[in-house]
């Protein structure tokens, strides 16, 4: 009965881009009716004439308003696809290194950045978090859960100097791929010289680790790296040459293993990276971490893309953001983000693979899964689905006008057909069936050529902490 009724109110509130909690307010005037009908509460038949009263009233005045996030000629969301046998999930494989993370494969990864605008996308969300968070001294407190290339958070750190020019940043950047931390501390040079009064750190660290620099193990406590780099110098060109010359350092130390146990890679040694500028450790002191004293307490965290879309609610839930979320200190913020799905992109994935289903877990059930697994530890934290208006958001494969056309280029199309598997995190065992032949260089130029380009969208939500 319950998911019939929150089936209906979830098609209302697409259609009127409402947030469930305005419906509740507006129908029953209660803000919290869909949440407590997704953790099992009870209504009257009462208060069900009164939803489907309001929401025929509603229909029978003026039109849906019109979503702006997605493409102008739809107005409701395509069908979602029945869920894939097993083997198309990729967990039927017993073997983890045959599914070893996948959307670390570097080929894939590096071309789909290069070509789609989703880091832009993802730091103009995140940046959108900036004016409502509530810092306090001795600094600005940012979380990077998943740091990838560095291009997200050199954009967000470039969006938190406009806010706050003045005040100390300390950031905290989670990788475990060698690759991706070397491309963004290529980017971190020219941060130091726009905002000097920063401290960046990046660990390799796990999510339940990284926020508060400590490891549980005892063992792996005894093998801990920590390392302190105080950059010498005020130019862009000194500090990346010191910067530089940790190569040595970060190819010794920043190695990983196949975890025999999920198949995800863990490090070898957990490592601790402390980079700031030698001229302002004087008044970076009380941001500067030291070993076995730092506090988590973050105004911002970003989990974006933090997790397999594949894996289990409870390992999302349990494994990555109830841990993120304990993390976050008064007045703080979580924003997470990935793939949602009902785009060109997975039209692509559906003409080749047509049961494929890789996204199948919503912002409201992670929500009400993250809130069940922090139980009492997640009073004084606010769960915020928002609406599909504000939760959604579109990003781009770059084309250039004339290059969509009757006569669609090899690398054009065998970008979007990278982006597309990218995106849907389909397995290398998979593509080796479908690469033999051309169908999936037809189907991409099809879709392609029926929208007049390729785009995909984004879900984000958002947990925070009340303030004291």
């Amino acid at each position: 009965m319950n998911e019939a009724i929150l089936q209906e109110i979830g098609e209302f509130c697409r259609q009127r881009g409402l947030a469930e909690s305005t419906f509740g307010r507006r129908a029953v005037n209660d803000g919290k009716l869909a949440s407590r009908l997704r953790n099992g509460g009870r209504i009257t038949t009462d208060t069900l004439d009164r939803i489907r009263a309001f929401m025929a009233l509603q229909s029978d005045g003026a039109p849906a308003r019109r979503r702006m996030l997605f493409d102008p000629t739809q107005s409701t969301l395509p069908t979602v696809k029945p869920l894939a046998p097993p083997m198309a999930s990729g967990q039927a494989s017993d073997d983890p290194q045959r599914n070893f993370r996948f959307f670390d494969n570097r080929q894939k990864y590096l071309l789909f950045v290069n070509t789609c605008s989703e880091k832009w996308e993802v730091a103009n969300r995140v940046s959108l978090e900036l004016a409502n968070i509530h810092p306090r001294p001795p600094a600005v407190r940012v979380f990077d859960a998943g740091v990838g290339d560095g291009t997200v958070l050199a954009r967000v750190m470039r969006s938190m100097h406009d806010r706050y020019p003045t005040m100390p940043f300390y950031i905290v950047a989670k990788e475990i791929s060698l690759e991706d931390v070397r491309l963004t501390l290529q980017k971190m040079a020219d941060r130091f010289i726009e905002h000097p009064s920063s401290v960046i750190v990046l660990t390799n660290l796990a999510y339940a680790e990284a926020p508060w620099l400590s490891v549980k193990s005892v063992a792996a406590a005894s093998s801990m790296v920590w390392k302190e780099v105080p950059l010498e110098g005020n130019t862009a060109h000194s500090f990346e040459q010191q910067i530089t010359a940790l190569e040595p350092f970060l190819g010794e130390n920043w190695k990983a293993r196949v975890s025999q146990k999920s198949g995800n890679p863990v490090y070898e040694r957990p490592v601790v990276l402390v980079l700031y500028r030698n001229d302002h450790k004087f008044l970076l002191d009380q941001v500067i971490p030291k070993p076995g004293g730092t506090v988590a307490d973050y105004d911002l965290v970003i989990a974006s893309q933090p997790y397999r879309a594949r894996a289990s609610v409870e390992f999302k839930a349990k494994r990555v953001l109830a841990p993120l979320a304990r993390a976050l200190g008064p007045g703080g913020r979580m924003i997470a983000i990935h793939s949602y799905g009902h785009d060109p992109g997975m039209e692509i994935i559906h003409k080749v693979w047509p049961d494929d289903n890789p996204f199948m877990h919503s912002r409201h059930e992670l929500l009400k899964a993250v809130k069940h697994d922090l139980g009492t530890a997640g009073r004084d934290l606010n769960f915020n689905a928002y609406s599909d208006e504000r939760s959604l958001f579109r990003y781009e494969m770059h084309t250039l006008p004339s290059e969509i056309s009757s006569s669609i280029g090899t690398s054009t199309l065998l970008a979007a057909w990278n982006a597309a598997i990218y995106v849907a995190q389909i397995e290398d065992d998979r593509l080796a069936d479908v690469n033999s032949d051309r169908r999936y260089i037809e189907a991409t130029r099809d879709v392609l050529q029926e929208h007049g380009g390729l785009w995909f969208y984004d879900e984000s939500f958002v947990i925070s902490r009340r303030r004291e």
